[in-house]
């Protein structure tokens, strides 16, 4: 059965509210809760550990200290009430900024949401990314997102009430666990938002193509370590399907996946399983791109080729060598020319493309209401599972019913417009 959960006029109209980039958060958290809008809404973080440039030390910093859009410092109206980590290395930072700010760092995640049988908070993050964790035969790490999630929710059960929850990145690498914590939001009536930064930092061009638009072949490029290749396809999923989603009929599903690498990708570039145009057109928008020819350049490379349901086709490349950048290119019914973008990622250890996501989340949690369906997400990390699966496999094409996700694409995809610098 596909994982149909509603039209696409419902998921518009649940989320008009996100289109205004001057929304004021204050004042929607205010009408959420009923209370003054100097309040700021409580949020338990659920982490896997705490330290230098994790995920967490990002998103949370930006809950704690604020950020700056267009020059202009924000603050969200949240508050970090307590923090749990499942782990704690050398470089551990959350006891003294728990200390210095006045957080209570607990030592379980029901603890974390209010104690035994209580809910006391408005939100909860889930940032389980980074930290000591095995990885499996496919490359995956083993995060226990599912596992955190499962208390999370039993949090939910015995206090009978529930709150709205952001994962970061991918909700499982099993896709299986993946669906059921889908499953388990839709049960109890949480809002449930997930996924990568990539959809919603900086473009350039600012391009968002328009809904129904008549894609015919998509694209999308990375360059990572091929032995750790499941971090970034993930994040180049993103990228792709937030663009691809917005094609004529929505999404109505990915029929098959296929995955594999080294010499065997150039050779389906000839044979036009996928297109060097679009390639060409990708990597021209990288200022990463690397000289010279990218069949000289990259070693190892790899490629996802994704058939959807309704007969398109896109592809993910890896392609190490030749670039460190994210960008989308993709070919339209009725147009000469490629549309393409590249996806701005500001370097560390301030990483700014953690604003617009942190922003994202600011705005989830004041309505309710996710600024786009949770399907996304559950569509990527189904497909990046089963693209390794496909990869560990020799390049085996993968069919499966579990790739049959449904789902409306927002009118605004909440990506952050204008500079991504103070000055």
């Amino acid at each position: 059965m596909p994982h149909d959960l509603f039209s696409r006029r419902d998921f518009l109209a649940g989320t008009a509210a996100f289109a205004a980039a001057s929304l004021d958060l204050g004042a929607v958290a205010s009408a959420a809760r009923g209370a003054e809008p100097q309040k700021p809404l409580r949020v338990a973080a659920i982490n896997s550990v705490y330290y230098f440039k994790s995920h967490a030390y990002h998103i949370e910093g930006r809950i704690l200290d604020g950020y700056s859009r267009e020059g202009v410092h924000h603050q969200p109206q949240l508050k970090l009430a307590r923090i749990f980590n499942d782990q704690y290395p050398d470089n551990d930072l959350s006891r003294e900024l728990c200390r210095t700010r006045g957080i209570e760092l607990s030592k379980t995640i029901a603890e974390a949401l209010g104690g035994p049988g209580k809910l006391d908070v408005d939100a909860v993050l889930l940032i389980c990314e980074h930290g000591d964790y095995p990885q499996n035969e496919l490359g995956q790490l083993l995060y226990p997102r599912y596992e955190m999630f499962e208390q999370i929710v039993d949090v939910f059960r015995k206090s009978g009430r529930s709150v709205p929850v952001f994962i970061d990145k991918h909700l499982s690498f099993d896709h299986r666990l993946a669906a059921k914590m889908v499953a388990a939001s839709r049960e109890l009536k949480f809002p449930l938002m997930a996924g990568s930064s990539l959809p919603v930092t900086w473009r350039r061009p600012e391009l968002e193509p328009a809904l129904e638009t008549p894609f015919r072949e998509g694209l999308s490029i990375f360059g990572f370590d091929p032995k750790r290749v499941e971090i970034y396809l993930f994040h180049a999923l993103e990228a792709l399907q937030c663009m691809w989603e917005r094609r004529r009929g929505g999404e109505t599903g990915i029929a098959k996946v296929r995955c594999f690498q080294g010499p065997e990708v150039w050779k389906a570039g000839d044979e036009g399983v996928w297109s060097w145009k679009l390639l060409e057109a990708a990597l021209a928008r990288c200022p990463s791109r690397n000289v010279g020819p990218v069949k000289e350049n990259v070693k190892d490379p790899s490629a996802l080729v994704i058939d959807y349901r309704d007969g398109t086709r896109a592809t993910v490349l890896n392609l190490m060598e030749q670039v460190s950048d994210l960008a989308f290119a993709a070919t339209v019914a009725g147009q000469a020319d490629p549309l393409s973008t590249w996806f701005v990622l500001p370097a560390p250890p301030g990483a700014k493309f953690f604003d617009p996501l942190t922003w994202n989340i600011e705005r989830f949690f004041a309505t309710g209401k996710p600024p786009y369906p949770i399907e996304r997400t559950l569509l990527t990390s189904t497909a990046l599972d089963l693209g390794l699966q496909s990869l560990h496999a020799g390049g085996k094409t993968i069919e499966s019913a579990a790739l049959d996700i449904r789902y409306a694409p927002p009118a605004d995809s909440g990506f952050f417009r204008g500079r991504y610098t103070d000055a």
